[in-house]
């Protein structure tokens, strides 16, 4: 969306607030030991306390209020009771909701425990890669240029990108224009990114595959060539300078 006034920033500050303190919330909360569902059902209290509705059980009737994956599982995770989180898992919670007629969006990886199993390398790649990625996008940069800047940087540390997966608008619905916001440079698209404008910006970044793949159950993605991938995620206000990221509080950075 574009923001016009300051009704619309003051509503997407709160939404974007909304969804970043419960990610930050869940993430302190799960342990070892916990179902993903027990994580999903405390993420929907902390929403649910401050008058937000989940966007994936509202827009597409995802069964969960927030998306877990656990592993291989790139995205999409349904939590599930059965699913106990184990020491050195590599997590992924994507929160996303409605507040106020506002949508806001963002998302983390990150190990459980002890890196047992040596995720945190790839956790600290698309922490370190989202960040360079949104410090070089204001008004008038080339959207494709950016997806550029994230596989250059996801090369130089010896991983992929899923190049099926991407960021998008973000504001008066969870998907807008302008939607496939790729990690990758599609010299085909020509979009510019537009100040005053709001976007979920998003990095996947993979240690096998290159393109997710949907399981059975209609939701969960996993790698075409297995693997991992970690993803993080902001919701910013685009600026003539530095964007102003909305979804801070989640503290990724």
């Amino acid at each position: 969306m574009s923001i016009t006034n300051e009704t619309e920033l003051t509503g997407m500050q709160k939404a974007s607030n909304a969804v970043a303190k419960t990610l930050k919330s869940m993430i302190q909360y799960a342990q070892v030991g916990m179902s993903t569902k027990e994580l999903d059902e405390y993420g929907a209290e902390i929403l649910q306390s401050m008058g937000a509705n989940s966007a994936p059980a509202l827009t597409y009737g995802f069964p969960g209020y927030t998306c877990i994956s656990v592993n291989n599982e790139f995205c999409h995770g349904i939590p599930h009771a059965e699913r106990i989180l184990q020491e050195g898992d590599l997590i992924n919670i994507d929160v996303s909701a409605e507040l106020d007629g506002y949508w806001a969006d963002n998302g983390c990886s990150f190990v459980i425990g002890k890196d047992i199993h040596q995720h945190e390398k790839l956790v600290t790649a698309s922490k370190e890669i989202l960040l360079k990625a949104i410090s070089n996008i204001r008004g008038g940069v080339k959207i494709a240029d950016i997806g550029h800047l994230i596989e250059t940087e996801a090369k130089k540390r010896g991983y992929k990108v899923i190049k099926n997966l991407g960021g998008h608008g973000v504001g008066k619905s969870l998907h807008e224009e302008p939607d496939e916001l790729l990690n990758y440079k599609n010299r085909f698209d020509q979009r510019r990114f537009r100040k005053n404008t709001v976007v979920a910006i998003e990095t996947f970044i993979s240690t096998a595959s290159t393109y997710a793949t949907e399981l059975s159950d209609g939701w969960t993605m996993v790698g075409d060539k297995g693997g991992f991938m970690a993803q993080h995620e902001h919701t910013i206000l685009i600026t003539d300078g530095s964007p102003i990221i909305l979804t801070a509080e989640n503290a990724i950075f």
